[in-house]
């Protein structure tokens, strides 16, 4: 006779579910994350030369492979300024340089992605694009420990290597014969880490011992081909051909649009079209819009102008394809408009603010903006379930 399961046994047994599902969850993650290495990138066998490379540097200066040729071992890292997974592993590759430079380990940092390859819904997650310029910006920013070179602008160096991701890593041995390719470790989440992969390859070999595992797959950011350039430009494209709309907003809806309630991260810029300086800030914002408009993040324009100027307003906001949220003060009388949002900024000059949810200030800018300061301010208030631990990597240092 088949027994019947009662309340209790069904809810023990959906909770058992529930773990499995999550676990199994966090053990695939990183594998959800890892290219598919290619036949036209393959990767660098184990045992093969180091290919010679001769790139710029943030330095200023061009740094050869001849350059490491003293030191016991080379680890040279793929990495990049605009994937999550790349920035939350820098922590690592720092302590990597402070555990290991002593012992004769070399370390050099290489920008694979040809800038153009990148689209812009692919900088969700970042400050600044993977040119050279900016990333003087994140070395200086993240106060990186290694020489960070660019080989974005012909990409002969990463095909050499064939770096599928960032982060994906090489170790090289005093002969300069590779004996290590792939992941850091096995965790994008330091805090679950099981496998230090890199770290074993280093002292096995200090130790002059085999390699334990000398492959790993590496996860991240697919490394961007100059193949994918197009798919950047049909982008733009795109993102040009929105339509671009305008809405009246009245006292009441400004202090709504102040106290924020929503789970979403806005920026509201206040602007005229005869304001030259207002003018100036735009572009930079749009670009933000563009760049975060696919997570919790939200971009509104609003003209503290006469509802007379709509015509201008509006030919100005095509000008610049601004399909975010457009407003226009649907009052002349400004005094009780900017009451209504924020009393300490004067109509007539651009005013910027950042706002998380619940209304809480993260950023607050009359005038000319940094607004490499408000995408950070904007970065660390974004939830990312996706990427834990990313808002930390944005607390301003």
């Amino acid at each position: 006779m088949v027994k019947r399961f009662r309340i209790g046994n069904w809810i023990a047994l959906g909770a058992i579910l529930t773990l499995l599902v999550v676990c199994l969850g966090a053990q695939t993650q990183e594998a959800r994350l890892s290219p598919r290495p290619t036949k036209e990138h393959p990767i660098l066998a184990i045992g093969s030369p180091a290919p010679a490379f001769a790139l710029p540097g943030v330095d200023g200066k061009v740094h050869k492979l001849s350059e490491y040729k003293s030191s016991p071992l080379l680890m040279v890292m793929f990495i990049c300024n605009h994937c999550p997974t790349s920035q939350l592993y820098e922590g690592r590759m720092k302590k990597l340089v402070t555990d290991y430079r002593a012992k004769g380990v070399a370390f050099v940092a290489i920008q694979p992605n040809d800038t153009r390859a990148v689209r812009l819904s692919e900088l969700g997650y970042t400050d600044v694009g993977d040119g050279l310029e900016e990333m003087k910006i994140r070395a200086e920013n993240q106060k990186f420990t290694f020489p960070y070179l660019n080989d974005g602008d012909t990409q002969t160096v990463t095909e050499a290597y064939g770096a599928q991701a960032t982060p994906h890593v090489f170790v090289f041995d005093k002969e300069r014969k590779l004996r290590y390719q792939g992941r850091i470790d096995d965790s994008q989440r330091e805090s679950r880490v099981k496998s230090q992969d890199a770290r074993a390859a280093l002292d096995a070999l200090l130790a002059g011992q085999p390699v334990p595992v000398a492959s790993t797959p590496a996860f991240g950011c697919s490394t961007k081909w100059k193949s994918k350039i197009d798919t950047e430009g049909v982008q733009k494209k795109a993102i040009e051909s929105e339509p671009v709309k305008l809405e009246t907003v009245t006292a009441e809806d400004l202090k709504t649009l102040r106290s924020n309630p929503t789970d979403k991260v806005p920026v509201v810029t206040f602007w005229t079209p005869r304001c030259a300086s207002c003018f100036a800030v735009l572009p930079a914002l749009i670009e933000t819009y563009r760049m975060y408009r696919r997570r919790d993040f939200n971009f509104v324009t609003v003209a503290a102008s006469d509802p007379n100027d709509k015509t201008s307003v509006i030919k100005t906001l095509e000008s610049l394809h601004a399909s975010s949220r457009n407003l226009e003060f649907a009052a002349k009388d400004f005094s009780d408009m900017q009451v209504a949002f924020d009393s300490r900024w004067e109509p007539g000059a651009p005013f910027t603010m950042a706002i998380a949810p619940g209304g809480r200030v993260v950023y607050r800018q009359e005038g000319a903006l940094d607004i490499l300061a408000l995408r950070r301010a904007v970065q660390a208030n974004l939830e990312n379930n996706t990427y834990v631990g990313h808002p930390a990597y944005w607390v301003t240092r």
